[in-house]
This record gives structure tokens, C-alpha cells and sequence, in this order.
């Protein structure tokens, strides 16, 4: 059997440094918003080339907060509308609604999965005051694309980096999180900077922005018992701070194992009726999911547990056809809807031994 991912192997190698982490920060007595978070929050600010990071609670709550953050400081206002890929994680979606903002849903690029810039032209309005780019599956979108249509329409961008842990633009060395105004990102288990329970983050270049979302993020709070506005409880925790100071350090190296294990698959997969996800081979995907298409899912998802051959549906229902947009419900968007009828996301993590890739390679040439 080959797993999708084993969490305990992933952490297991870091266990000795868990161990002392954890001990310094029980031993400091300071248990939030201590030393362990503006440390994370400096270091993660460094390795995206950011001027700033803020530690929140969670992937959800640091989008929310920079529409929030950019309402409070008057770049943006209630009802203003926001275009967000339609191919996304609800994530993407429900941080622009709770911001009390409007979501314009926007088709993909079929190939890239990302959001397509010549579908973002079709959708700009007088209403449009700020782009979402969601890095889907860990490779960056068309992050020059986006900020020519927004410089010349004097629009915010924003990134959903929550998949995109140290991809790297090659025009100009920038990664992912100093692509624009700016980024949030999530640091569930499952990331490719995974803590050991719900992190984010925010980076950004403007020092009012970070201000602001470090006052929203704490009940509206820079002095304790003094509220300037109103905010929420969302802190990084210090001691998954701690475990992402320890993990930071090995980001780059499991990003290019995942991207080996990419190449691997690409190369070694030769079957018509398994579409193969793009990739130029460049530093702008780092494969928090390797990510195939198949006419039939059903039955290849049937193929795959024969195998033992771990998998995940990334994501089944596409935002607009959820229960919980039923407003959206009606939209017409026909490349999203057969993007999420036929992905499956097969087994890549930097612990992966190179006999249970050709073991996947090997299984799926049998389909």
C-alpha cells in the first residue's frame, strides 16, 4: 500500500528538534505571542523576500483579514467586488464573503488549473476593485499577467498562497507571498510547510496593511485593554510557531524532492488515458499535490484501491455548486465544472522512497 501522505513519517524526522522546541517554549512561561512568533514571523518574512509577516491562526482568517486590513485603511469598501478564480478550494471564496465583499467567479486556464488573466479582462467592471490569484495545487499563476491588468485598472491583488510554500517566479527570483499587495497563507499539517495543527500567515510589503491586520488579529488590540477598532482572536500559536521555525529550514529541499518526484511521474507515466499536469520544469510549482485527469474517475478511483495506491479528490464540488453558495448556483462556468469532475491527486511527499514512485508510475501504466 502506498499511502498519500504519511504525516507521522513526514514529522518523524524532525522529532529530536520538536522535542527541544517544545521544552524551550514550556520552559519560557510565555505561551502567546511570544519570542517563537515574531521569530517565525521575521524568518518567513525573509525566506518570501517580504518587509513584513503576521502570524494568524489559520490559511482562512489571513485572507479574511487583509480584505478586512484593506476596508479599515479605506483601499477597499463594503460590497466591492473581487475577482477569484472559480476553480478553487471554498477557502478562496468564503475569505472575500466574510470580508463583506462580492466574489465575480472566473474561469481557468485549462492547462495551469489557475485562474486565466484573458477571462480576468472579460469580468473587470467599475464595481472590481481587488484580484484574488489562488497558486492552486503549489504552481504559481500568471503573477505578471495579473498585476499588468490590475496596475492598469488600479486594482489590489491579492495572493492565496496556501499551496504555494517557495515557488519561485523566474522572471525576477521573487516567490510566492511577494507577488503582490498581499498573501495569505495556511500552514494545515498537509502544507508543504505544514505545522502540527492550523497556522497562516500574512506577508506583505506595506507596513499599514501589516499594522492593521497585527491589530485586527488581536481583538482590535496593539495595547492590552486598548481596542482602536474591531477585531478577532486569530494568533498564530506559539508553539506551532515553534515547530515552523524548526520545518522552514527543510522547505527547500522537500520542495525539490517534490518536484523530482513530478518529473519522475511525468516521465515515467505513459498511459492515453491519464492526462499528465503541465509543468515547464521551472521553480514555479512545488507540488503540494501532483494532480491527473481521467475521463471516467469512478472507475480509476476503483483501479487505484485495487492497487493500493493512495489518492485524494482535489476537490470534488467546485465552489458555486456548494450548498453553502446555493446564490451562485446557476453560474455558467463549464471548464470549472469538468475540471472538478475528473481531477484525482496521486501520492507525492518529500518522504516518498523512489521504488514507491515507480511503484505508482508502474500501477498506473497497468490502467
Amino acid at each position: 500500500m502506498i499511502s498519500f501522505l504519511d504525516l507521522n513519517k513526514v514529522n518523524a524526522r524532525f522529532e529530536d528538534e520538536y522535542v527541544s522546541q517544545f521544552k524551550s517554549f514550556l520552559n519560557s512561561g510565555y505561551y502567546i505571542l511570544g519570542d517563537q512568533v515574531r521569530t517565525f514571523e521575521t524568518n518567513f518574512a525573509s525566506y518570501c523576500g517580504s518587509k513584513y509577516c503576521v502570524g494568524v491562526a489559520n490559511g482562512l482568517d489571513a485572507l479574511t483579514l487583509i480584505f478586512k486590513a484593506y476596508i479599515e485603511l479605506g483601499r477597499l469598501k463594503p460590497d466591492d467586488e473581487v475577482i477569484v478564480p472559480a476553480n478553487t478550494y471554498i477557502a478562496s471564496i468564503l475569505a472575500v464573503i466574510n470580508a463583506g465583499l462580492k466574489p465575480i467567479f472566473v474561469e481557468p486556464n485549462e492547462a495551469t488549473f489557475n485562474i486565466s488573466p484573458l477571462e480576468i479582462k472579460k469580468h473587470l467592471s467599475p464595481n472590481v476593485k481587488a484580484i484574488l490569484a489562488v497558486h492552486l495545487y503549489g504552481q504559481l499563476a500568471n503573477m505578471n499577467a495579473i498585476n499588468a491588468i490590475a496596475e492598469t485598472h488600479d486594482l489590489l491583488v491579492v495572493e492565496d498562497a496556501a499551496q504555494a510554500h517557495g515557488a519561485i517566479l523566474n522572471d525576477d527570483d521573487k516567490k510566492a507571498g511577494n507577488l503582490s499587495n498581499a498573501a495569505g497563507f495556511s500552514f494545515y499539517p498537509t502544507k508543504n510547510l505544514g505545522a502540527l495543527g492550523d497556522a497562516g500567515a500574512v506577508t506583505t510589503n506595506d507596513l499599514d496593511l501589516a499594522n492593521t491586520v497585527q491589530l485586527l488579529r488581536n481583538y482590535g488590540s496593539s495595547t492590552k485593554y486598548v481596542n482602536q477598532t474591531l477585531g478577532i482572536n486569530s494568533r498564530l500559536d506559539e508553539i506551532q510557531a515553534a515547530f515552523l521555525n524548526v520545518k522552514l529550514k527543510y522547505l527547500d529541499a522537500d520542495n525539490q524532492r517534490r518536484q523530482d518526484i513530478a518529473s519522475l511521474y511525468r516521465s515515467g507515466i505513459n498511459n492515453k488515458k491519464i492526462e499528465l499536469p503541465y509543468y515547464n520544469d521551472s521553480l514555479n510549482h512545488v507540488f503540494h499535490v501532483f494532480v491527473v485527469r481521467v475521463i471516467d474517475r469512478a472507475a480509476f478511483v476503483s483501479f487505484l484501491n485495487d492497487k493500493g495506491i493512495g489518492h485524494l479528490i482535489h476537490y470534488p464540488i467546485p465552489p458555486h455548486k456548494q450548498q453553502a453558495l446555493l446564490s451562485y448556483k446557476t453560474l455558467y462556468l463549464p471548464i470549472t465544472e469538468a475540471i472538478h469532475s475528473s481531477v484525482v491527486s496521486l501520492p507525492i511527499s518529500p518522504i516518498m522512497t523512489n521504488d514507491e514512485v515507480q511503484t505508482v508510475i508502474n500501477a498506473l501504466n497497468q490502467y
